[in-house]
C-alpha cells in the first residue's frame, strides 16, 4: 500500500497518529513546509489541496515561484566529446552511463 497521495504537481506523505485519530500529510520532495491534516481520506484529501492552494497564493502575495518538485528528468545536450569522455568513465566504473551521471550529480551536489 502506497502511503502518500498526488494533487497537481505536488505529492503528500499520510501517516496515521493514532493517539489523535488524524491521518498527517506533508507535501514531499520540496524545501518549503507544507503540512495539513483529517480525521478521514475525504478531509485529508480536502485539506491537500487547500493547503496546495493556499501556498501557490501566498507564494503569489510574496512575489515568489512556488517551488515545484524534481521531475527526476534531466535531458540536456553536452559536447559529443564530453558525452565519449563521460562513456569510457562509466564503463571504467562499471555502471551505465545514466547511473554514473547520477553518481556524479549527486557527488557534485552535495
Amino acid at each position: 500500500m502506497t502511503n502518500t497521495m498526488e494533487y497537481s504537481e505536488y505529492t503528500a506523505s499520510m501517516v496515521f497518529d493514532g493517539e489523535d485519530k488524524v491521518i498527517l500529510g506533508r507535501v514531499l520532495n520540496i524545501d518549503d513546509s507544507i503540512a495539513f491534516h483529517g480525521e478521514s481520506i475525504v478531509e485529508f484529501e480536502s485539506n491537500f489541496h487547500a493547503a496546495a492552494h493556499d501556498y501557490v497564493a501566498a507564494c503569489g502575495k510574496l512575489g515568489t515561484a512556488p517551488e515545484k518538485p524534481a521531475s527526476g528528468k534531466l535531458v540536456r545536450r553536452i559536447a559529443p566529446a564530453i558525452h565519449a569522455a563521460a562513456v569510457k568513465a562509466a564503463a571504467r566504473s562499471g555502471v551505465s552511463l545514466h547511473k554514473w551521471v547520477e553518481k556524479t550529480l549527486e557527488a557534485a551536489a552535495h
